[in-house]
């Protein structure tokens, strides 16, 4: 079913999963499976354009869920500056190989999987002025 949604977003690698359980714990995950391939090209040293938007939302959710638990506004702030951090970078054009094809009304640039995280990191530390 994942792979039939996904299409809605342009590649598996948008999608997140939020498990609930009757008792209200939530665990997230991305809904893809990993990527073996790259991360053996990785450790080989080659570059790979690997898109890593729905691990990041993984995160972005569970943290603002644990900052609600808490009652951690800066935790659920940092949660919710993270996923616009991704957006700033999807909206000025910056994407893996996945997506460029995809993208309309920007002009698109594929770049690696640690330039791709490195702009993310830039337009979060922005936010986080």
């Amino acid at each position: 079913m994942s792979d039939m949604v996904s299409t809605a977003f342009g590649s598996l690698a948008m999608m997140t999963s939020v498990l609930v359980s009757p008792d209200g714990n939530y665990e997230y995950e991305a809904a893809h499976g990993t990527v073996t391939r790259h991360y053996y090209k990785y450790l080989e040293g080659e570059e790979t354009s690997t898109n890593p938007m729905a691990t990041i939302f993984a995160w972005s959710g569970a943290l603002r869920k644990r900052g609600e638990k808490d009652g951690l506004k800066d935790l659920m702030n940092f949660g919710d500056q993270l996923e616009a951090a991704c957006f700033d970078t999807l909206n000025s054009g910056i994407v893996t190989k996945d997506l460029v094809n995809l993208m309309e009304g920007v002009e698109a640039k594929a770049v690696n999987s640690a330039e791709f995280i490195k702009t993310i990191r830039t337009n979060l530390e922005k936010r986080l002025g």
